[in-house]
């Protein structure tokens, strides 16, 4: 896929985001950390994000494109004049890509944006030959997300985090190992 690579999911245009998308990223984000299942989807507050400077978003904006190891992918919904409707964050993390900021709008659940969004990071993360896994956290009050999850291949380590909202529930470790590649992992 490339830095600038987009691909077509459906009625949806997957691409990395760009530095000059910051406005459009902020406005999802809000999206999201404003929806009824945020609390137990993000460990970001929809206060904490409201209050963050036009100069945080740029830089948020902007971290695939000035040598940071993540990346920002958002579906386009295309029938809806090119509305941005969901987004995954990829952060190289050494032998672990680790998947993060998971959100598609409520009214594009189940119609395979998701699905189009980890390809894209999952493919980021195959660009880098020491990439071995995805990795992800899930919240345990967030069933339908891990039942996602699951259906695309990732399955629960044994391992868990702490909620830092909540400290005393806990967040799912999940891990998918990406295919061996002849001459990379290995």
């Amino acid at each position: 896929m490339g830095r600038l690579g987009q691909y077509r999911v459906m009625a949806y245009k997957i691409r990395a985001v760009l530095a000059e998308d910051w406005e459009l990223l902020r406005e999802l984000r809000l999206a999201g950390l404003a929806d009824p299942v945020a609390s137990v989807a993000f460990n970001e507050t929809y206060g904490h994000a409201a209050v963050q400077s036009d100069e945080f978003w740029r830089r948020r904006a902007a971290q695939g494109t000035d040598g940071s190891l993540a990346e920002t992918f958002i579906g386009e919904d295309e029938e809806g004049g090119g509305r941005w409707v969901g987004s995954a964050t990829v952060l190289d993390e050494g032998e672990s890509a680790h998947v993060v900021g998971v959100y598609v709008r409520p009214a594009h659940r189940g119609t395979g944006l998701a699905d189009g969004l980890f390809r894209a990071v999952e493919e980021w993360a195959g660009e880098r030959p020491y990439v071995r896994r995805m990795l992800l956290h899930v919240h345990e009050h967030n069933p339908r997300a891990e039942a996602f999850y699951r259906k695309i291949g990732y399955v629960r380590t044994g391992r868990y985090v702490s909620d830092p909202k909540a400290p005393v529930l806990r967040e799912y470790e999940m891990v998918r190992e990406l295919p061996q590649r002849p001459g990379g992992r290995g």
